[in-house]
This record gives C-alpha cells, structure tokens and sequence, in this order.
C-alpha cells in the first residue's frame, strides 16, 4: 500500500516522499492522519543518527540507523477496519501512535499520512475536545509518567529540570497531584508557559541555591527529563531522606550512574520510558479535562511537505520552539 512520510534519509536530512506500507491484516487499522506532533528531543537524536532502537544509543560499529521514518504520534481518522476489530469503525476520530512501513531501518514509524496500525495503538478520541489537544499523546504520557510514578503528598516539594514538553507535562503533573514544584530551564520564554509553581533560570548554576532555599528540608521529588548524569548526582544533594529520583531523559552511551551516593540517603529512583495502552488512556482523560494542557505549548504548525523546514527550526532554533504540529489535511497522499 502506499503511501506518504516524512523520512531520515540520512544524518540531518529530512524528506517529505512515498514510501510502502504493507497490505492491512485482519487484526489492524488504518488511519488517515490529520496531524502528528513532531517530539524534538527524541526524533531529534534520531536524525543525528544517536538512536537505533527506542532508548538505544548508537555505538560505532553499529548499522548505518537510515532511512527510517521519524516520529510516533498522530490524529486521524479511520479509514479501514479488519475483520477482527470490532471496537472501532470507519470514521471514527483517533490517536494512533507507530505504523508498519516496508523498507525502512526500523519497520515502523508515525509521521505517514495512510497509517497501518495494530489495534493497540489507536485510541478513539473523547468527544468535544480538540482532536489537536491529543497529537502529541505519547509524548504527553511521557511527563505524566515521571509525574505521577514517584510517592509525593500535597505541599511536599519537587523539582523538575527541562523547560521543554516532557519538562512542562511533569511539572504539570506534580502540580495536580499537590506538590510545590520548581521548574528549572535555560529559557524564560518556555519557562514561561508554567503557571502552577516556582521556576528557575539555569544560568549560571545559581538555580541550585535558590532551590535549595525554597526546600530547606530537602525536596521528595526531583525530575531530570534532560539527560545527564552530571544533573542526577546534583539533584541528589536537593532531596531529602527517603525521596524519589526520576530520570526522564535519554543518557546516550555516557549512562552510569554510581549507586553509592543515592544510598546514603536511601533514595528511589523511577526510571520512565515507554508508554502502555493504560497510561495512553489516563493521559487522554487528564488531556480531555484539562489538568494537562498542550494546546497552549503549540507554538508552529507546518503543512507536512515543508516537514525539513520545520526540522530546521527545531535544530537551529532560529526563534523560540515548543510543540510543532505537521498538518497532513490537503497534502497529497
């Protein structure tokens, strides 16, 4: 079946072309996108060729990670249904997370505009909300799984690092679960955008004093979605005894982390990757009643054949970039 994508044809380079999807089998879906998210941490090391599996960095000596066809979450609607599914129906308004595609490094992707699914990765959409609200689901289910894995009661304290979206949806999280949360980013823009707590310049290291004034007991929670290990080690000396580390971020091949250090306070640590059908469904109800917001961290949306020019601005950075949507209505398909 054919098909268009948005393809890693190379290390930093992006192209918008047919691809070929295989024929639907009775247990699957195929859904007509609408609109997918772009994650631009996570994809983004894939088109530098850093990833060759999910959180799988890429070593030398490794396979050549190209082509491979970006991304991981969408909205659309259906538009086939196998014999075997009998929850959903052409028509139907959804989320759907990877499809199959044919001649790829990786058999799967997001970012295509005619999706071969497996039942499991599409979810009907809740009525009345705006389907765009849910684009970026897999990604959203990303900071309410670091926000809602560790043991917090209301009024404890929690630090968050990373101003970006998984950053934003964490904090997002702790704050509805009661915590008194710090964000700390090197953006003022982005930092921004979060409303429910303290936030915090990174500049200048200065942040860590500051937080550790607002905690003087030592916080319960502390969350690094950006990956580092220099991070981990600091954010040891903020929590308290008995507290919760959360690592949110990909580490790349410089992961070790000493485990010592975290004993001596006899510390937890939550390791968050992934997502399951369980919380993909409690994400989309947090979405749909607005405790978690991602409308508002939408900040450019490009028709999908300008997908590199989008991609450009996420790697340049050439003005401030939050959620950036590629829109497939009226492409050619």
């Amino acid at each position: 079946m054919k098909s268009k994508a948005v393809v890693f044809t190379d290390r930093n380079t992006v192209s918008f072309q047919d691809v070929e999807c295989p024929e639907p089998a009775a247990d699957q879906v195929v859904v007509r996108v609408s609109h997918s998210w772009i994650s631009n941490g996570t994809e983004g090391s894939y088109l530098r060729g850093e990833r060759v599996d999910g959180d799988t960095p890429w070593r030398p000596g490794d396979p050549h990670p190209f082509p491979i066809v970006a991304g991981y979450q969408k909205v659309g609607v259906v538009e086939w249904v196998g014999a075997e599914v009998d929850d959903l129906k052409v028509g139907d308004r959804v989320f759907a997370s990877i499809g199959k595609i044919d001649g790829m490094f990786e058999p799967r992707g997001g970012h295509v505009s005619l999706s071969v699914c497996p039942r499991a990765a599409v979810l009907k959409l809740p009525e009345g909300v705006d389907p765009l609200a849910f684009s970026g689901l897999v990604l959203t289910q990303v900071g309410y799984n670091a926000g809602i894995r560790p043991r917090i009661s209301p009024g404890e304290g929690a630090i968050v690092v990373g101003d970006g979206l998984v950053g934003q949806w964490t904090a997002q999280m702790l704050a509805a679960r009661g915590a008194k949360v710090a964000l700390v980013g090197r953006h003022p823009n982005r930092l921004a955008y979060f409303k429910q707590g303290e936030t915090f310049l990174e500049e200048g290291g200065k942040w860590v004093e500051k937080v550790a004034a607002l905690f003087p007991d030592g916080a319960q929670v502390a969350v690094d979605t950006v990956g580092s290990i220099a991070l981990m080690d600091t954010l040891q000396g903020l929590l308290r005894r008995f507290a919760h580390l959360v690592s949110a971020g990909f580490y790349g091949p410089d992961d070790r982390l000493e485990l010592q250090p975290p004993r001596y306070k006899e510390l937890s640590i939550d390791l968050v990757s992934g997502a399951t059908p369980e919380r993909l469904e409690e994400t989309m109800k947090l979405v749909a009643d607005g405790t978690l917001d991602t409308l508002s961290l939408i900040t450019h949306r490009f028709p999908v054949e300008e997908a590199a020019k989008a991609w450009r601005l996420i790697e340049t950075k050439s003005e401030p970039v939050m959620g950036v949507i590629l829109d497939w209505e009226g492409s050619p398909r």
